[in-house]
């Protein structure tokens, strides 16, 4: 299990220096405060702030749902949860603008951004003396990275999404926009990311700020990942951006030893570029794991590891990635059978019957684990670059950065003379296995043109338990079209906002 100890020194480092803490940051204010009444006459205020900016990392959305709207939604998992009837229709592509955890993820974006925007508006204003010009630059590159995060996640699901860059204000006339498009959505957060290149240092000193903490790598590893998720994507600065991470004088490297990853005393590492920081047994700490992992409760958990997936691990003789992404258990952690059916793996409830679980994360901890999320690592970058040098038809040059993946997990490395169709479906399962139940599927499927083949020719099957005999399988149908690869807008942010268009046939 981490180091507590550890968790406590990062908390009173950030606190001394007056910018971050580990620990949750500012209690959620109502969007109706947020106004431009709100008084910013010292460094101390702006820095608040920008705490709460950070906080935005303990909802929902980045502790466990967008796992599931990645993985979950494509090929990696099965929903489980005992029957969520959001998730059941976001798994079965029977998507609905009601759905409540659609506008959960759509709001938290949002408050995100909010967040930023009255950092931004506001931190001109301040003429506190303390408040230095490399403080100001610093905390203009940090709100900057964020915003440009949180509309990249909201980009990439509903498409062009309205931008509101003045969010502390509650006029209407202010707050109600219609949708940009899905390139002006790009530009501004091309806009942000490009300040936050421009202002944030490559690392803080030590290996927990730099990896709690934006930074100029975070900022080029998301300016690639955005030029390569766009539909116009542009591989020349997909490949630009991944090598400014990639030669960082930050120093980024993999770590010898992947499962070491996700052990949990080993975040702070050469390979993470970002990622969220939880603290074990307190308000700070990790409750998304135990949604994911713990079979003590006595109900089924979510995000239940496809037959897919795992014949996916063992078509590649991965017991490396697998053994830490994968744990198979038939009792609940206090030795009695566990307690639920399980229609994709064990319909009767056989004793003798393992159930996979998604195990990046290790310690639910009875919802306060001090398991961490990567947002950024290396390893996504490297393969991101091999994306973008085959589809360049710099074949060797890509089958050299898969088999540096490859090598670390003791496979063998691929051929440098695939044709570019077979090395761009090499890359694809590199990082299935690479990054699974690291929300980034769903993404790669939908990028390469992929999504609607692979849900469409799955072969996956339910059971029902027939007087203790499993049933003869029942295949699940992915009925995929094109209008799926982007979520429905809320119907209630439709509702609020009359100048919202909803997406296609939704």
């Amino acid at each position: 299990m981490k180091k507590k100890t550890i968790y406590i020194y990062s908390s009173m480092l950030f606190i001394a220096i007056g910018l971050l803490s580990c620990s949750k940051f500012l209690n959620d204010k109502p969007q109706s405060s947020l106004t431009t009444g709100n008084a910013y006459s010292t460094a101390t205020d702006i820095q608040n702030d920008l705490i709460g900016c950070y906080n935005i990392f303990y909802t929902d959305y980045y502790q466990w749902q967008n796992v599931l709207m990645s993985d979950l939604i494509a090929d990696n998992a099965y929903l489980g949860g005992g029957g969520d009837a959001g998730f059941i229709n976001l798994s079965s592509f029977n998507e609905s603008p009601s759905n409540y955890n659609m506008e959960l993820t759509w709001s938290q974006l949002y408050q995100g951004i909010a967040r930023c925007n009255l950092v931004l508006g506001n931190i001109g204003a301040v003429t506190d003396p303390s408040m230095t010009a490399a403080m100001r630059t610093q905390i203009t590159g940090e709100a900057s990275f964020l915003r440009a995060l949180h509309y990249f996640n909201l980009v990439k699901t509903w498409g062009g999404v309205p931008i509101e860059l003045a969010s502390n204000s509650v006029d209407p006339s202010v707050t109600h926009k219609p949708r940009s498009s899905e390139a002006q959505v790009y530009a501004q957060i091309n806009a942000d990311l490009y300040i936050a290149a421009a202002d944030l240092q490559d690392s803080y000193g030590s290996a927990a700020l730099t990896t709690v903490k934006a930074t100029k790598g975070a900022a080029n590893a998301l300016l690639a990942k955005a030029w390569a998720q766009r539909s116009d994507r542009n591989y020349d600065s997909v490949l630009y951006y991944c090598n400014k991470v990639i030669n960082s004088p930050a120093g980024y490297s993999l770590v010898p030893n992947y499962a070491s990853l996700f052990d949990g005393s080993n975040y702070f590492n050469s390979e993470a570029i970002m990622l969220v920081n939880f603290i074990a047994g307190g308000p700070d700490a990790n409750w998304g794991v135990e949604l994911f992992l713990a079979p003590y409760d006595g109900w089924q958990k979510y995000c239940v590891p496809s037959h897919d997936l795992v014949n996916a691990f063992d078509a590649a003789k991965d017991t490396i990635r697998k053994n830490a992404s994968i744990v198979f258990w038939n009792t609940d952690g206090n030795g009695n059978p566990i307690a639920w059916a399980d229609a994709n793996w064990n319909p009767c409830q056989d004793p003798t019957v393992s159930i996979p679980f998604n195990y990046k994360q290790k310690h639910p901890s009875g919802w306060s684990s001090g398991d961490d999320y990567y947002i950024l690592r290396l390893a996504d970058i490297i393969l991101l670059r091999a994306e973008a040098e085959n589809a360049k038809g710099l074949g060797a040059a890509a089958a050299a950065d898969v088999n540096l993946i490859r090598a670390r997990v003791k496979l063998a490395p691929i051929s440098a003379s695939l044709s570019q169709a077979d090395m761009l479906t090499a890359i694809l399962n590199e990082r299935r296995l690479e990054l699974a139940f690291e929300a980034h599927r769903w993404d790669d499927l939908r990028r390469t043109g992929q999504a609607i083949s692979f849900m469409q020719g799955l072969s996956e099957y339910t059971y029902t338990c027939n007087g203790g005999v499993p049933s003869a399988p029942t295949k699940i149908a992915y009925n995929v079209d094109q209008y799926h690869l982007l979520l429905p807008i809320p119907e209630i942010e439709i509702q609020n906002d009359p100048a919202l268009i909803q997406n296609p046939k939704y």
